[in-house]
């Protein structure tokens, strides 16, 4: 493909225009990204300038000045807040069709039923009224619709707006796909989450939450079950006057790519896997010299969002996402909510504990937070709160890994009778057509493998500790 240069910005803009689909706002969002991209004007991280953040600037956790019990002080805390989740995945990769916040995690709840459950019992409990707003894209907007129809009665107030639709561009040309015919959903995307800020404000939702006197947006994906509202973050953003919070925790191997934050000429920044030169790429996943990840949890003061989008400041690194659909090579340009960081006054970093970034990217996630009825395991289910079970010693969580045949939610679900006892557990790995009775336990590091053609199950009420299955002898 040759590379696409500002001269074919005019061309595209003109087809642009003639996409009745897109708003206004749409349609200069996109021409303002696409020719970001084509100025190519990327930040250039200089890597000797990299310096580690102090305490001052990722502050840990630990150290934030605990809120009081007294009630009217957490009230009138509530009361300045937003919760936001971001729902614009679909479940696909899990095997679900439809929003991936409508899987169902525990005893018969999918996410969203989590989320409502917790706002409203923050609502109940303090007499409050925290609304709880979701960033739907074009993809999950109708079958999101349908389902808050259902919490009519619950005490919080759901808003849903929906994030920008952005055309797809075909590569070699530079023009938009649904200019060329391509009318359906792939001829178009969504661009990120990046888009929270400008989409927020263009529905309307953010002038009106500043009249009723909010002050921050909790920003969270929807299927991070540990991202429940923390009254001690909020507190200290307040107090401090901190316009952006991000929170990080400390990284494990399994977290090597994630972005990480970094002090770069006095500021606090992201840094992404996919800014780093080759040659320290290496160095980016250590754990040493980069100790933390950034969770996607952010706090963010809704004035400054206002403030910023005004000025059209939020120039986030741009992230080129080439895909090929249907036989056609198209390109995305998209742009994440983390990287916006650095464009806030007074903005910090605090380091969280583990249990605030709990996502469930695939079914061997959804494990960890299920259980069953013999054991309450490593993770119980209290007023919609997921919490770690304390009878667990180890700090990290299992490793779980799950063969092909687990990959969809349906077929997970048909090869547990019940969910096995995990809170001894230190990694599992599974492969092969296996299946598990009821009220097994796994305990240490265990595997089981079925051979190829062979299928093997693991009788009711079977202890596995520290122990290789290849077959039925070996239980």
């Amino acid at each position: 493909m040759a590379a696409a240069t500002t001269e074919n910005l005019p061309q595209l803009k003109s087809a642009v225009d003639g996409l009745t689909e897109m708003s206004e706002n749409e349609k200069s969002g996109f021409i303002n990204l696409v020719s970001r991209y084509l100025s190519g004007e990327a930040q250039h991280i200089e890597w000797s300038k990299i310096q580690t953040p102090t305490d001052e600037t990722v502050v840990p956790y630990e150290k934030m000045a605990p809120v009081s019990q007294d009630v009217s002080e957490t009230k009138n805390l509530l009361d300045k807040l937003v919760v936001l989740k971001l729902n614009g995945g679909l479940g696909t990769t899990m095997g679900c069709t439809g929003p991936k916040s409508v899987i169902e995690v525990r005893d018969g709840l999918t996410f969203l039923d989590l989320i409502v459950i917790q706002i409203e019992n923050l609502n109940n409990k303090y007499g409050c009224k925290v609304p709880l707003v979701l960033m739907n894209s074009f993809n999950t907007h109708d079958d999101t619709q349908k389902i808050v129809e259902k919490y009519t009665n619950s005490n919080v107030d759901i808003h849903t707006f929906n994030q920008s639709k952005y055309p797809r561009v075909v590569a070699d040309e530079f023009v938009p796909w649904p200019s060329k015919g391509k009318t359906d959903k792939d001829g178009w995307y969504p661009p990120g989450h990046g888009d929270v800020f400008p989409s927020l404000m263009n529905s309307g939702k953010l002038d009106a939450f500043l009249s009723q006197g909010k002050e921050y947006v909790f920003v969270a994906n929807s299927d991070n079950l540990g991202a429940i509202v923390d009254l001690t973050i909020l507190k200290h953003l307040i107090q401090n006057k901190n316009e952006y919070c991000m929170e990080v925790t400390p990284k494990t191997l399994a977290d090597v790519k994630g972005g990480t934050l970094i002090s770069y000429e006095g500021k606090v920044q992201l840094l992404e896997i996919a800014q780093v030169p080759d040659e320290h790429v290496n160095e980016f996943k250590s754990i040493e010299k980069f100790k933390i990840f950034n969770t996607n949890n952010l706090w963010v003061n809704l004035k400054a969002i206002k403030k910023l989008v005004e000025a059209d400041a939020l120039k986030m690194e741009i992230i080129p996402n080439p895909k090929e659909v249907d036989g056609v090579k198209v390109l995305q340009l998209e742009t994440a909510a983390g990287a916006a960081i650095r464009f806030f006054d007074n903005a910090i970093g605090v380091n969280v504990p583990r249990s605030r970034f709990l996502p469930v990217k695939a079914t061997s996630d959804l494990l960890l937070v299920q259980f069953s009825i013999v054991h309450s395991d490593l993770y119980t289910l209290v007023d919609g709160f997921v919490t770690r079970n304390s009878a667990r010693t180890n700090p990290s969580n299992p490793s779980i890994e799950l063969g092909p045949e687990f990959k969809k939610v349906s077929n997970f679900l048909s090869r547990f009778k019940s969910i096995p006892s995990i809170v001894e557990l230190d990694s599992l790995k599974v492969s092969g057509d296996v299946s598990f009775g009821s009220s097994v336990v796994l305990k240490g590091k265990a595997t089981v493998t079925a051979k190829s053609g062979v299928k093997l199950e693991v009788p009711d009420g079977t202890v596995v500790e520290n122990k290789d299955i290849n077959g039925p002898e070996d239980l």
